[in-house]
């Protein structure tokens, strides 16, 4: 195709664009100069920014524009081009500054309505921002080229803003109008009443906008703040039950939670909820901790101790006086249970359930914090060991219940969980060489009279004491089964030995021996009896039967540790009688006397007289009465007299007649404790030596410090300035004689 097009495009820059288009495969751009520079009419910026003028005007009084957008866009720039940009932007300024203070003149009428105010002012700030979104738009190029390169000239947002801040916001009766509307809205609101909260957040947005929310309104909102619930709180403390107050104070940090996400602005933050936390928490501390603590925690009320926790954490030192009060809790009640005597038969039970109780609270209530773990331990140890000796008397006498036959745990699982508990107890005695010498006297019983409910049960107690007081502490606690082990190899032994001795006419009575290592087992009282003519037998044979066996080794009967199972024959049908050995040596005198009087008997068994009558009493005054009593009576006589009870009757056909030894007299426990002082003096004197005999040389105070830190049990000065004298009178060491403050080890 031969034709040819052709354009001419002017430009403002002074340049002639000519461009052809042909068919040709080559094209060919050329650029040339412009013949002469166009040239701006005389009267340009005045025609422009008449039309630029008129067109502010108009969006200012909310008015139609007569000219398109493109076209007012299109002036802005060619003045910008033109180097008109400063002017423009300087009659721009003036124009909005006249209509920003024409806008002054609203707000100087006079109106005690303060939420119509508000509505004005967020009408008229709302207007601002959109109409100087506007004049932005049709300025844009003059912002995007003049403003960016000229670092001092604000943008005409900025300029529109600042505008407002001056004339309007700054103005000391609007600005003061507004903010005390503001605050009347939230205090509305705090009061539950229903406000404009898309108010409020437009008119707080603008301060922030203004930069003048810190200045003008957060001061005067955080005092505000401050006075209404310091004034509530001293209110509400006094009028409402701690549970309700905690939950009062929830329900307000959440409302101003609340507010902060609806209007506030983010930077009111921390001094908000820091002003609120003070007036409603900080300052009532001690008054709620002292008003209501004890009562939570009596009531087991978690849910409420969960949020008091919860709370205090948000407050200087709150956790650290939560855990104070909750110390003193625990010793002030624990100490209740320890001290009175009369609740001894329920003491331990009751120190487990609140132990139990306790860890339950630490765990879901105060996040199982480890602060208040410790607290816990140290004030169980605290209360735990003001009552000496007793607890572990009675902790060791609760284990002998719960391993006996007879216990009620249900299962071997659940005993396993007591024992822990109770091993969690044992740790907060001081003398634990009391635990031992009751727990070694209550498992002899278990073990020699066949009351022990589970082998496994023992040897896991046995094994918890071990881990926790090591070897030592368990030998011979260990000794005891292993005697329990090698007398069961014996008595079968001794049965074979008998079956192979044919010279020997022994009655047909089964006897099982116990042999007991004597520093394994607690000490007896050797008590000489008459015994039956049956069992001397036995016991002469079976002495002939060891003592062949171990020679140089010395068997000592112990008559108090012995029960027999008797076979007996009476009118309404025959019986066996499980009694223990005193109990047998009095029925079995009834096989030759028909009547006895008490005399006699004591001559006869050669008992003692407490023994015998405690013996008695269980015959004839108890609930399986095998013998009468002449006269009837509790208590035995010295001219009483017995006869058997040949019309006795009970429906079982084996009877366990009460035996005396299973119980504790008040003899045997202070026997007992008798057993743990002595241990205790021989253990104050060894660490003495031992102290002595290392330092050769020692002041009275450090020998005390130290034996304080070796000695396991509480010993208090007095005790061991005796055993210091003492020893000081056997030659093991003495006073200096320069100082007698100072002693001196004799090697």
């Amino acid at each position: 195709m031969a034709d040819t097009k052709r354009s001419n495009l002017t430009a403002l820059n002074g340049l002639s664009l000519n461009a052809s288009l042909k068919s040709n495969p080559t094209k060919k751009l050329v650029v040339k100069n412009l013949k002469s520079k166009p040239m701006l009419p005389d009267n340009y910026q005045e025609q422009t920014w008449k039309k630029l003028r008129e067109a502010v005007i108009a969006i200012q009084t909310s008015t139609a524009i007569r000219y398109s957008m493109e076209e007012l866009y299109q002036a802005v720039e060619n003045m910008c081009n033109n180097n008109l940009a400063a002017a423009l932007y300087n009659n721009l300024i003036e124009l909005s500054e006249a209509h920003v203070k024409k806008l002054l003149l609203n707000f100087t009428e006079v109106t005690n309505d303060k939420i119509i105010f508000l509505k004005k002012v967020n009408h008229h700030w709302s207007s601002h921002c959109e109409q100087m979104l506007m004049i932005r738009s049709i300025f844009l190029y003059l912002d995007r080229t003049y403003v960016l390169q000229n670092p001092n000239v604000n943008s005409i947002w900025d300029m529109g803003l600042n505008l407002f801040r001056h004339h309007i916001m700054l103005n000391t009766n609007v600005q003061n109008r507004t903010v005390d509307g503001l605050l009347l809205l939230i205090e509305k609101e705090r009061q539950g009443d229903m406000v404009d909260k898309t108010l409020l957040k437009s008119l707080l947005r603008m301060l922030s906008d203004l930069k003048i929310y810190q200045d003008a309104f957060e001061g005067k909102f955080l005092q505000a703040t401050e006075r209404l619930y310091a004034t509530e709180g001293l209110q509400f403390i006094l009028e409402l039950e701690v549970s309700e107050y905690l939950y009062h104070v929830e329900k307000r940090l959440n409302e101003e939670s609340e507010r902060l996400f609806h209007y506030l602005d983010t930077s009111t933050r921390w001094s908000l909820i820091h002003t609120v936390e003070k007036q409603l928490i900080s300052e009532h501390v001690h008054i709620i901790l002292q008003k209501g603590l004890d009562q939570l925690l009596n009531e087991n009320r978690l849910d409420d101790l969960k949020l008091m926790y919860s709370l205090l954490t948000r407050v200087k030192k709150g956790l650290t006086e939560l855990c104070i009060h909750f110390n003193g809790y625990i010793k002030k009640h624990g100490r209740t249970i320890v001290i009175d005597p009369e609740k001894d038969k329920t003491m331990v039970q009751e120190l487990l359930d609140f132990k139990d109780k306790m860890d339950v609270i630490v765990k879901k209530c105060f996040q199982a914090n480890e602060k208040f773990g410790n607290s816990l331990k140290e004030a169980f140890e605290n209360f735990v060991n003001q009552r000496t000796n007793k607890p572990a008397e009675l902790i060791a006498k609760f284990v002998d219940s719960k391993l006996k036959v007879g216990n009620k745990e249900a299962t071997e699982e659940e005993l396993e969980k007591l024992l822990d508990k109770i091993m969690v107890l044992f740790r907060f005695i001081h003398g634990k060489d009391v635990f031992e010498a009751f727990y070694k006297k209550d498992l002899a019983k278990r073990l020699l009279l066949g009351k022990s409910a589970s082998v496994d049960a023992e040897k896991s107690m046995l094994s918890k004491l071990k881990q926790e007081c090591g070897g030592g502490f368990t030998s011979k606690l260990e000794g005891m089964f292993k005697d329990m082990e090698i007398s069961k190899d014996i008595n079968v032994a001794y049965k074979q030995y008998l079956g192979n001795v044919k010279d020997i006419q022994l009655s047909g009575i089964d006897m099982t021996v116990n042999i007991l290592t004597m520093g394994h087992w607690p000490t007896y009282v050797v008590m000489e009896v008459s015994m039956p003519n049956e069992i001397i037998q036995y016991q002469n044979c079976f002495n002939k039967f060891y003592l062949a066996k171990h020679n140089g080794r010395k068997l000592q009967w112990q008559p108090t540790l012995g029960h027999c199972v008797l076979r007996s024959y009476f009118k309404q049908g025959n019986k066996e009688l499980q009694v223990s050995l005193f109990q047998a040596m009095v029925l079995l005198l009834f096989n030759e006397y028909q009547m006895l009087h008490f005399k006699d008997i004591k001559n006869i068994t050669n008992m003692e007289d407490s023994e015998l009558r405690r013996t008695l009493q269980s015959l004839a005054c108890g609930k399986a009465r095998v013998l009468i009593k002449v006269p009837k009576g509790k208590e035995i006589g010295d001219i009483d007299q017995f006869t058997l009870n040949n019309d006795f009757y009970n429906k079982l056909y084996r009877i366990k007649i009460n035996q005396v030894q299973m119980k504790e007299t008040n003899e045997e426990q202070k026997a007992t404790e008798e057993r743990v002082y002595q241990d205790r003096q021989y253990q104050m004197d060894a660490a003495i030596v031992r102290i002595m005999k290392m330092r050769k040389s020692l002041m009275h105070n450090l020998l005390i410090s130290e034996l304080f830190n070796q000695l396991k049990f509480p010993a208090k000065p007095a005790d061991l300035k005796k055993r210091i004298e003492s020893l000081i009178d056997r030659d093991y060491m003495e006073r200096d004689k320069d100082n007698p403050n100072q002693y001196n080890y004799i090697a």
